[in-house]
């Protein structure tokens, strides 16, 4: 998911994207610790991403708040 992607959305789309990347990530820890995980670098992929989406949630928090 890229940057730009996530801010086309609004607040409540970004935080939908959000819950559904944080559950994707949950799953990949889980497949990682029970060794069934065989891409490794999703796990970075996905870290990443939420993050990602944290930022441009609080860019548009913030935004919204000094209007």
């Amino acid at each position: 998911m890229k940057a730009s992607e996530l801010r086309e959305k609004d607040v409540a789309g970004v935080e939908k994207e959000l819950a559904e990347l944080q559950r994707a990530y949950f799953g990949a820890r889980m497949q990682k610790a029970t060794n069934q995980l065989t891409n490794t670098a999703s796990l970075k992929s996905a870290r990443r991403d939420v993050a990602r989406a944290k930022t441009v949630l609080t860019e548009k928090q913030r935004k919204g708040a000094a209007k």
